[in-house]
């Protein structure tokens, strides 16, 4: 394994024009972390396309640490998620049109995974760096969360020699102007309080859940 971490950003769903995970993740390409570098990849907002880009990228950049960006729209803070669990059940139907009803993400896998982040030295960098942020117990059960539990279902058949988790982030204020006064963060403040969230994972080596 090479000293990157893969940052993964979701395209724009839902008719929104923007995506702020794949706008944070777009500022912090190619970013020193020390001696570790971000190496940042789109993906779509599409059931199993999203599994299979993001695999690809893992064999491509051979990442030490994969960090999967998705927005929560009506949070206020930067949330580092807990816990996948083993469930597609669409609200909206996602990019490909798609809209599944209490599938399992991988059948026969785990009821759910761990993050194997350390998420609450995440949460504590971030405040100290002056970003709203907290622990989230659900990534909900659209494709964020299934692609938090691909990736924590691929890195555990891997034997788990790489650390993996998933992390959301508000709106951009230009969403929230248009969807009616949502709550929002400034796209400097999200990559401010990721890039202190980053740095936590590269200092620790263990998880806290």
């Amino acid at each position: 394994m090479k000293a990157v971490i893969l940052l993964v950003g979701f395209e724009p769903f839902g008719g929104e024009p923007i995506n702020p995970a794949l706008e944070a993740a777009r500022r912090l390409d190619g970013q020193r972390l020390g001696s570790c570098q971000v190496v940042a990849r789109e993906l779509p907002v599409m059931r199993g396309h999203c599994l299979e880009r993001l695999t690809a990228g893992i064999g491509e950049v051979d990442p030490e640490i994969v960090v999967a960006l998705g927005q929560a729209g009506g949070r206020v803070e930067i949330t580092p998620e807990r816990v996948a669990i083993n469930v597609d059940d669409y609200r909206i139907a996602d990019n490909a049109g798609e809209k599944p009803v209490d599938v399992p993400v991988v059948a026969g896998g785990p009821v759910g995974y761990w993050s194997t982040l350390p998420i609450k030295a995440m949460v504590t960098a971030m405040l100290d760096a002056g970003v709203p942020a907290r622990v989230s117990n659900s990534a909900g059960t659209f494709v964020c969360n299934h692609l938090f539990y691909g990736l924590m279902h691929c890195l555990a058949a891997a034997g788990n020699t790489r650390r993996g988790g998933f992390i959301h982030v508000p709106y951009l204020p230009e969403q929230a102007a248009r969807l009616g006064g949502q709550p929002s963060m400034a796209l400097e403040t999200i990559v401010r309080g990721l890039a202190a969230a980053l740095g936590a994972i590269r200092a620790s080596g263990s998880t806290t859940r």
